[in-house]
C-alpha cells in the first residue's frame, strides 16, 4: 500500500500463494530465502558458551539458554579458525580479527580487504527486492576505526555504515517526505488508511486480520520510536565514559524493523551490529557499571579480567544478553505465517563474534550459530567441526542459500554436517 510518499509493506497473504503454501501464485516462483548476518564485538567466555557435548544431545550453556525454545531451529558450530587473523601486517588483533570474521580478508590498516560476507550474499540474490541489502546497527559509541564500526563492506577500504538510529531506518522502511507524520504528529498509517479499508474488502477474513495485525504493528514501532527520549539521536564522543541510552530497547525496536523488513520483502539480506568491535559500551541493566565491555575482557583498571572467575562470570552475563537478543529476532521470525510455515523456515542466520575467547584474541577454535531453515540446513545440534570460517561462509551461500558463490576466501572445503 502507497500514498503520499508512505510505502506500507504487506506480510505474505494466503491470497497470494499456491494452494498449497509453497510458491507464489502470481508466477509459481518459490518462496524467496533470507539472510542475516549477526554481529557481537569482543569474544565469549568459552566455558560458559561452547557445550560440552556434540550431537543432538548437547546441553545448552549458560550463555546460550535464552536459545533454549529455539534449540530445534539453532545449529551451533564450534572449531572454526579465523585463517586471516594472525597474519603478519597492520592492526592490532581487534582490526585483523573483525576484518577476518566479516570477511576472510586481511586487514588493510584501513578497513577489510575485501566485500563482507552479507555483501557477497546480497549482489547474488539481493537485485530483484527494494533494498539489495540494509545495515542494521545498535551501539552508537564512536570509538576506534572504521574497522571497529562497520561490519558490512561492499569491497576493499568501502565500508557500509549501519543505520543505529530507528527513526532514520523506519523513515528509510516506510518514507520520510510527509511533514505531518516525519515529525511524528500524526501516524503514517493515517495516509493509507483509505487504500488499507478497500484492500480489506478484497481479501478473506483471514487475510484481513493478518493485514490489521501487520498494520497494528507498524504502529506499535512508531509510538515506541516516538517515545524514545529526545537524546538518544546524540552520538557521543569517542571517549565518552558514560552508558549506553536505551540500549535494550533500541535493539529491539531494530529487531522489530528487520522483521518487518524481511517479512515484507523489502530486503533479502541484511547485517546486523549489535556491539562494536573492540567494544566499550556498559552495561546497566545487567548492573554492570563499574567498567567497560572490552575492559572486563582484559585485566584493565576496575574490571577484573576475563582470565579469572569474576570476569568470566561477567562476560558469561554479556554474552547471555547477546543470545537473549538473537533469540528475539528468531521469535519474531518464527512468529510470522507465510504458506505452509513461516518466515524462520525461509531464513537463514549467521550468528558469531569477533574472537573466541576473548582474553588472548583467540582466532581458532571460533564458535558460531547458524540458525533457521533454508534450504536444508540441519539444526538441533552442535558439531565440532575442522575447518575455517570461509568453509562455513561458503557452505551457507552455495549449498543453503542457493546463490551459487563458488568461492570465498580462506574457503578450501564445504561443511557437509550443515547440510542434510
Amino acid at each position: 500500500m502507497a500514498g503520499a510518499a508512505v510505502r506500507i509493506g504487506l506480510p505474505p497473504l494466503v491470497g497470494m500463494l499456491n494452494s498449497h503454501g509453497t510458491a507464489w501464485a502470481a508466477d509459481a516462483a518459490p518462496i524467496e530465502s533470507r539472510f542475516v548476518f549477526w554481529f557481537n564485538g569482543n569474544g565469549i567466555p568459552e566455558r560458559y558458551w561452547i557445550p560440552a557435548e556434540t550431537g543432538p544431545d548437547y546441553a545448552m550453556t549458560p550463555c546460550l539458554a535464552p536459545l533454549a525454545p529455539f534449540r530445534n531451529d539453532i545449529h551451533v558450530v564450534t572449531g572454526l579458525d579465523n585463517a586471516v587473523a594472525t597474519n603478519p601486517g597492520p592492526g592490532n588483533g581487534h582490526h585483523k580479527a573483525i576484518s577476518g570474521v566479516v570477511s576472510c580478508t586481511p586487514f588493510t590498516g584501513h578497513g577489510a580487504g575485501g566485500p563482507s560476507f552479507d555483501q557477497i550474499i546480497a549482489n547474488k540474490i539481493g537485485g530483484d527486492s527494494r533494498f539489495r541489502s540494509i545495515q542494521i546497527g545498535v551501539s552508537q559509541e564512536s570509538f576506534g576505526e572504521s574497522i571497529q564500526r562497520n561490519m558490512s563492506w561492499a569491497g576493499f577500504d568501502r565500508p557500509l555504515p549501519s543505520e543505529m538510529l530507528p527513526n532514520r531506518l523506519f523513515d528509510r522502511l516506510f518514507g520520510t517526505h510527509e511533514e505531518g507524520w516525519v515529525n511524528r504528529r500524526r501516524s503514517i498509517l493515517d495516509t493509507v488508511r483509505e487504500d488499507s479499508v478497500n484492500l480489506r474488502k478484497t481479501l478473506s477474513k483471514d487475510d484481513a486480520h493478518r493485514v490489521d495485525e501487520h498494520l497494528s504493528a507498524v504502529r506499535d514501532m512508531e509510538r515506541a520510536i516516538t517515545g524514545l527520549p529526545a537524546n538518544y539521536r546524540r552520538i557521543d564522543p569517542p571517549q565518552y565514559d558514560g552508558d549506553m541510552k536505551d540500549w535494550p530497547k533500541i535493539a529491539r525496536l531494530q529487531s522489530d524493523l528487520l522483521a518487518s523488513a524481511l517479512v515484507t520483502r523489502q530486503t533479502r539480506v541484511a547485517s546486523y551490529m549489535l556491539t562494536r568491535g573492540q567494544g566499550l559500551a556498559r552495561f546497566p541493566w545487567l548492573g554492570l557499571t563499574a567498567a567497560r565491555h572490552h575492559d572486563y575482557t582484559h585485566a584493565d583498571g576496575k574490571a577484573p579480567g576475563s582470565d579469572g572467575p569474576n570476569g568470566q562470570r561477567i562476560l558469561r552475563d554479556i554474552t547471555r544478553w547477546h543470545a537473549e537478543e538473537f533469540a528475539y529476532l528468531l521469535a519474531k521470525l518464527k512468529a510470522t505465517p507465510e504458506g505452509a510455515g513461516n518466515v524462520l523456515d525461509k531464513t537463514c542466520l549467521v550468528y558469531t563474534h569477533e574472537h573466541a575467547e576473548a582474553n588472548p584474541h583467540k582466532a581458532s577454535g571460533m564458535a558460531m550459530l547458524v540458525a533457521g531453515h533454508a534450504g536444508k540446513l540441519v539444526t538441533g545440534t552442535h558439531s565440532k567441526v575442522m575447518g575455517t570460517i570461509g568453509d562455513l561462509y561458503l557452505t551457507v551461500a552455495d549449498d543453503i542459500l542457493g546463490a551459487g558463490v563458488g568461492r570465498i576466501p580462506t574457503a578450501t572445503k564445504k561443511l557437509g554436517v550443515l547440510v542434510a
